[in-house]
């Protein structure tokens, strides 16, 4: 295990903000910690670079233990990258000396091959020679991950290293961060509170709340097997109907009848955009409240007979106008249903 991280508990003053996580991370997998502002998720990114001294718990790397009982290995001894959300640039130096910052060990051919090497995988081998303030915000996280990667690490941690971007340029990004991480072998950890950065980069996932871990899984099934309530209304879109146990053990809802393995108590039901679709011949009816469009697709929100509300995405060439009332059937692969009060059942 190239990270472990046991039982980890940490607190300011008397605020426990990290209450007994335990994850891990294989060699060369990248992994994110998922949550909401104040769940804790900076704060275990900190212990782990050894920023934070933990309380209780043990945080491993390649099977050495970094933080525990008397034991706290300080940040530059323990081969730890990190790209922090402002990027951290040097201005003074250049995009090559910025890259380069921490191998002044290496002899000068080995430093001005590992330059070069890194210039290439970053796509920056023609802007060695600028400035930062004389290149994009893109291409200066593209430095920012390149200097992380430099020394080689062990892990290589990244703190909400997108949010500083706008939104075409951060998820176009995303996918480019997660390509050179592949390519330079290296095993990373992400944190931030954007579901879309997480699944464009991440291999494993693990949503915090509260400081614990509620779930760590792949990004197909948090949002189509969520463990818990709040992971279901954090992760993705979606709405709850509710629902009631026939007796063939089935679930009925007000759109249909669900085949699932239903328990004989009232449950609510939770239906995603791609559940519910749009089908003109369908004859259950539905009104238009809102759409939002996103070029392909059009995000509807529709007023059932009984007034509760779903979300439908529908290809955008069907542009339906407010209070249009438009044919919708389920189709529904996935069925989750939650108690009403606190707890799920995937089914």
């Amino acid at each position: 295990m190239q990270l472990a991280v046991e039982n980890l508990r940490h607190a300011y003053g008397k605020q426990e903000v990290v209450r007994g996580l335990s994850f891990g991370l294989t060699r060369g997998t990248i992994g994110c910690l998922l949550g909401p502002s104040g769940c804790g998720k900076t704060t275990v990114l900190r212990c782990i670079a050894g920023f934070e001294a933990v309380q209780e718990g043990e945080i491993r790397l390649a099977g050495k233990l970094v933080s525990g009982r008397g034991v706290m290995v300080p940040p530059e001894s323990r081969r730890v990258g990190m790209v922090f959300q402002d990027y951290a640039l040097f201005p003074h130096l250049s995009v090559a000396d910025n890259i380069a910052f921490g191998l002044h060990a290496l002899p000068a051919a080995e430093r001005a091959n590992r330059l070069a090497e890194l210039g290439e995988l970053v796509g920056l081998t023609a802007a060695l020679d600028k400035f930062p303030h004389e290149i994009s915000g893109g291409q200066q996280q593209r430095v920012a991950l390149a200097r992380a990667l430099a020394p080689r690490p062990e892990l290589l941690l990244l703190d909400e290293p997108f949010s500083n971007l706008d939104v075409e340029l951060r998820e176009r990004l995303s996918l480019e961060v997660r390509d050179i991480i592949r390519a330079s072998g290296a095993t990373a950890i992400l944190v931030t509170h954007d579901q879309h950065e997480a699944f464009a980069v991440a291999d494993e996932i693990g949503v915090l709340n509260d400081g614990r871990i509620q779930q760590w899984d792949t990004a197909y099934n948090l949002y189509h097997r969520p463990a818990n309530r709040f992971i279901a209304d954090f992760v993705g879109q979606g709405v709850f109907l509710p629902a009631r146990a026939r007796a063939d053990g089935r679930l009925e809802i007000e759109l249909g009848v669900l085949s699932a393995d239903a328990p004989g108590t009232e449950v609510e039901v939770l239906l995603r955009p791609d559940d519910v679709v749009h089908d003109d011949a369908a004859p259950t009816q539905a009104e238009v409240v809102h759409k939002a469009f996103r070029g392909a697709e059009i995000l509807y929100t529709l007023r059932l007979q009984s007034g509760r509300k779903v979300l439908a995405l529908v290809p955008s060439h069907h542009n339906h106008a407010l209070g249009e009332r438009i044919g919708i059937r389920l189709d529904v692969d996935h069925v989750v249903a939650f108690q009403p009060e606190s707890g799920s059942l995937r089914l």
